[in-house]
């Protein structure tokens, strides 16, 4: 690859990374120059892409490396007594109550007790 597409790919990956970090739900992502374009026994080509366990989408930059992205938006601003859950098939998130990840959790004015203080459907007086 000359040198003018190595700069060019790696220019487009650096603005899919800001523009990444920089979207209302943040991700993570990261480079490797060492990694080849291989995943489970596949070979990939330059722009190819791949999904890996764990919901991060890679994609080739051959002969510059791998670059692979989260494709999970978690929520950041939730009450303590919820959780994160991500359903690595679909890569579905939900939020889920701390101490019985089967109930959902939805945070709001009608569930802002902690319901682990035995509150869950009452309201506060002030």
């Amino acid at each position: 690859m000359d040198p003018m597409a190595r700069h060019d790919t790696l220019m487009f990956f650096m603005a899919c990374l800001v523009w990444t970090t920089c979207s209302a739900a943040p991700t993570q992502c990261h480079f490797n120059s060492q990694a080849l374009c291989e995943y489970d026994g596949k070979q990939y080509s330059m722009g190819e892409s791949w999904m890996e366990q764990g919901c991060v989408q890679c994609t080739c930059l051959h002969p510059v490396g791998v670059g692979c992205c989260e494709t999970v938006h978690r929520p950041v601003d939730f009450p303590p007594w919820c959780e994160v859950r991500v359903e690595s098939l679909t890569c579905q998130v939900m939020l889920v109550m701390t101490s019985d990840p089967r109930l959902p959790c939805i945070p709001g004015e009608d569930n802002n007790v902690d319901p682990r203080h035995g509150a869950l459907n009452m309201k506060l007086e002030g």
